[in-house]
């Protein structure tokens, strides 16, 4: 019997394939470890509306982690268990100099996609998130209290230059980190998929070595740290590689179902 009691994975570039699918033999894989009695969910940075199509597949009736942890809410009752928005004070100054800049802005608030304004970059958000976005003009009209978080899209190098400019001035106030290398989320400092995650080891009463963390992107580097089994797949970054306690050979849900046959269900 496999010590591991809690499982969380990444959706994008983990669990789904590279059309957004979870594949029949993931789907089984989660089935089997789910029938040894261990919790297993979703730890992601999408919004709660578009991770639940995913849940409701798998059969989880449990607490996701959704919106980089900044909300942690069951997939069927809709019972919240942990939420964390972004202050509105900091998203407003984000928001400002954003726009000073030209780059794509969402903001979410009461699980809702917010845009100032159809951009390329929003509609391939909107296609990948299976989310409507409400274009609402201007945002610091719209926003009436703290957001969940706000993302910016653009290109990389824009963005890691956009990061190293906020990281000094919000250090110790709010959570910055890329999802996806043309993303990067700003959240409220306890909003991470590691936090959330250990909110949710206490809730169930699972040690933190009891625990496995699956990911590939720097927004998963707090749940790989502090999981007990650190599992990255094999399409992820080096960088990202190298927090790992064990790195999978297979890429995507391939490499979800090598770790779980591999720690859990001793294949």
């Amino acid at each position: 019997m496999s010590k591991y009691k809690l499982i969380a994975a990444d959706l994008d570039d983990t669990l789904l394939n590279d059309d957004l699918q979870l594949t029949d033999r993931v789907r089984k894989a989660i089935k089997a470890v789910r029938a040894t009695g261990v919790h297993f969910t979703i730890s992601t940075g999408r919004m709660f509306r578009s991770a639940v199509p995913y849940a409701r597949y798998l059969g989880l009736d449990l607490p996701l982690i959704t919106y980089q942890g900044a909300l942690v809410k069951n997939a069927l009752s809709g019972e919240v268990l942990f939420y964390r928005p972004l202050p509105l004070v900091y998203a407003r100054e984000i928001i400002n100099r954003v726009r000073e800049l030209g780059y794509h802005i969402n903001a979410y608030l009461d699980d809702r996609l917010l845009m100032e304004q159809d951009t390329p970059g929003g509609r391939q958000y909107m296609q990948f998130s299976g989310v409507q976005a409400e274009i609402v003009g201007d945002l610091l009209e719209i926003l009436y209290s703290d957001p969940t978080k706000v993302l910016v899209i653009a290109d990389e190098t824009l963005l890691d230059q956009l990061s190293a400019e906020f990281a000094p001035h919000y250090r110790n106030k709010i959570h910055i980190s890329k999802s996806k290398p043309n993303y990067l989320e700003f959240s409220h400092l306890q909003a991470t998929k590691g936090y959330a995650l250990a909110m949710l080891a206490t809730h169930y009463g699972v040690k933190r070595d009891e625990v496995i963390a699956i990911g590939d992107s720097y927004n998963d580097v707090e749940m790989l740290d502090y999981a007990g089994l650190g599992v990255v797949v094999g399409n992820a970054r080096e960088e990202i590689k190298k927090r790992a306690d064990y790195v999978s050979k297979g890429a995507n849900g391939d490499g979800v179902v090598e770790a779980l046959e591999k720690f859990v269900l001793g294949r």
